[in-house]
C-alpha cells in the first residue's frame, strides 16, 4: 500500500553527473525525449490504498495497469522508442523515491542504480517482459497479487482472454487459401505469430542475423517473417520473397496492453491480405 514519507534525497555530484551513462539500457527502442501524460513527472498520489508504481518502460507500466494499479508513472516515456537515447531527470529520481514499487526487466540493470541515486526504499519487482498470451496472464495475476489489486487484475485478464480469442479466430479468417502462413519471427515478435496462429519454421535475434543464419533460414521458405521494429536491423530475408510485417511490442502512453495485440492483428491482417 501507498505510504506517506517526507524524504530529502541527496544523489553525490559524481552519481549525478555519471548517471546518464551509468543508466544504460539493453531494451529496444529510438526517438524523442519529450515526457508523455504517464511519465515520471506526473504528481501525486490516487488514493491511500492505492500502490504507487514507477515503472521503467511503458511496457512494465501496461503489466501494472491491467494488474489494477492506477497510479503508475513511467520513466522512459513512450515516445523513446531507443531508450539509451534518454537522459534521466531529476524529477526521476523524485517519482522512484515516493514509490512502493519500482518495475523493471532483467535487461535493464539500470533500475536498482536510479533506486539507489534516489534513496527510495521502493520495493524492485522484476517483470518477465513477453507478451505471449500466457505469460502475460500469469503475470499480470502475480502483480495484482503482489498489489493487493487481485479483483482487479483478474477482471483484466477474463477480458484480455476473449478480446484474444476474438482477434485469433479474425486472423485465422484472413489465412492465405484458409492455410496458416509460415513464418520467420524475431524471438520477441514469437507471440504475434502465434495470435495469428502461424507455423514458425524458425526464429532470429535478437543479435543480427548471421550468414549461416541467413541461408537456412532462407532455406525454409518463409511466406512471412514477423521482425521486432524496436529492434530491427532491416529487411531480414533479402531476396527470399517473404513479406516482412514489422511487430510492435510497447504499449503507447495510454498504458494499454490489449491494444498491443490489436494493432499487431492488424498490421498482420493487412500483410495476410492478398
Amino acid at each position: 500500500m501507498a505510504r506517506i514519507r517526507v524524504r530529502i534525497i541527496r544523489v553525490p555530484s559524481l552519481l549525478a553527473l555519471s548517471l546518464s551513462t551509468a543508466l544504460v539500457l539493453t531494451a529496444t527502442g529510438c526517438g524523442s525525449d519529450k515526457a508523455d501524460s504517464s511519465d515520471a513527472s506526473t504528481s501525486g498520489k490516487t488514493d491511500a490504498d492505492t500502490p504507487v508504481v514507477v515503472a521503467t518502460t511503458t511496457w512494465e507500466g501496461a503489466f501494472a495497469k491491467a494488474a489494477g494499479a492506477e497510479d503508475v508513472k513511467v520513466i522512459v516515456p513512450s515516445s523513446a522508442q531507443h531508450a539509451p537515447d534518454y537522459d534521466p531527470k531529476p524529477s526521476d529520481l523524485t517519482a522512484v523515491a515516493g514509490a512502493d514499487f519500482v518495475l523493471y526487466a532483467p535487461f535493464e540493470p539500470y533500475a536498482e542504480k536510479i533506486k539507489e541515486a534516489a534513496g527510495s526504499d521502493a520495493k524492485l519487482v522484476e517483470v518477465n517482459l513477453d507478451n505471449d498470451a500466457d505469460k502475460v496472464s500469469t503475470e499480470v495475476a502475480r502483480l495484482g497479487e503482489l498489489f493487493g489489486t487481485g479483483d482487479a487484475a483478474t477482471q483484466w485478464n477474463a477480458s484480455f482472454e476473449s478480446e484474444y480469442g476474438t482477434l485469433q479466430k479474425q486472423l485465422k479468417e484472413a489465412w492465405p487459401g484458409g492455410n496458416a502462413p509460415t513464418v520467420v519471427a524475431q524471438v520477441f515478435s514469437l507471440w504475434s505469430a502465434k495470435l495469428a496462429g502461424a507455423e514458425v519454421s524458425g526464429t532470429y535475434g535478437p543479435e543480427a542475423v548471421t550468414a549461416k543464419q541467413l541461408s537456412e533460414l532462407s532455406g525454409k521458405k518463409p511466406a512471412y517473417v514477423f521482425d521486432n521494429v524496436h529492434m530491427t536491423t532491416g529487411e531480414v530475408l533479402p531476396d527470399s520473397g517473404a513479406k516482412q510485417v514489422e511487430i510492435v511490442n510497447y504499449p503507447g502512453k495510454d498504458l494499454d496492453l490489449m491494444t498491443v495485440y490489436k494493432n499487431a492483428a492488424e498490421t498482420i491482417e493487412k500483410a495476410l491480405a492478398p
